[in-house]
C-alpha cells in the first residue's frame, strides 16, 4: 500500500489593500422628516375638515407678517355654515388653552376672522371668498398642504 499524501489547502495570498477611490461617497441621504407643525394648527386644520369647510388653504406667512405665522382661509356654504364653523373653532382654541384674541363677524357680512395669535382662519361665503381673494394677497407666503395636517 502507498502512503497517502495529505492535501494541504493552498496557503492564501493576503489581500491587496482596496483602492481609494478619488472622489469621496456622498452619504446616504436620510428620510424626509415630517415638519412638525404646532398643535392647534393641525387642530384648527382638522375641526374645519370634520366641518365641511371647502377650499380650505394654509399659508405659513410668518416671515411677511408680524401678527400672525399662519393663515388659514377656508369657504362655508352659507352664513348658517359659517356660524357654525366659528362655533367648532372656538371649541377647538379653548380645548387646545390658546386664547382667541378676537372674533369678527358680521350678521350676514360673509366673513368671519378668528384670531388665536400664532393662527389666524378667515373663512367666506363663496361670493365673498372669490370677491376678497385673500390669499392673493399673501402669494409670496409658503402654502402647507392640508393633507400634511390631516
Amino acid at each position: 500500500m502507498t502512503p497517502r499524501k495529505s492535501k494541504k489547502p493552498a496557503a492564501k495570498k493576503p489581500a491587496a489593500p482596496r483602492k481609494k477611490s478619488a472622489a469621496p461617497r456622498a452619504p446616504k441621504a436620510a428620510a424626509p422628516k415630517a415638519i412638525a407643525y404646532p398643535r392647534l394648527l393641525t387642530q384648527v386644520v382638522r375641526a374645519l375638515d370634520a366641518k365641511k369647510a371647502a377650499d380650505v388653504q394654509v399659508l405659513h406667512v410668518g416671515e411677511l407678517s408680524s401678527i400672525t405665522d399662519y393663515l388659514i382661509v377656508g369657504t362655508a356654504t352659507s352664513d348658517p355654515h359659517l356660524r357654525a364653523l366659528r362655533v367648532e373653532l372656538e371649541k377647538v382654541i379653548d380645548a387646545e388653552g390658546a386664547k382667541i384674541l378676537g372674533i369678527d363677524t358680521s350678521k350676514g357680512s360673509g366673513w368671519t376672522v378668528v384670531d388665536a395669535f400664532d393662527v389666524m382662519v378667515h373663512l367666506f361665503t363663496p361670493e365673498n371668498r372669490d370677491k376678497y381673494r385673500l390669499e392673493l394677497l399673501w402669494r409670496d407666503a409658503q402654502a402647507i398642504p392640508v393633507a400634511a395636517l390631516l
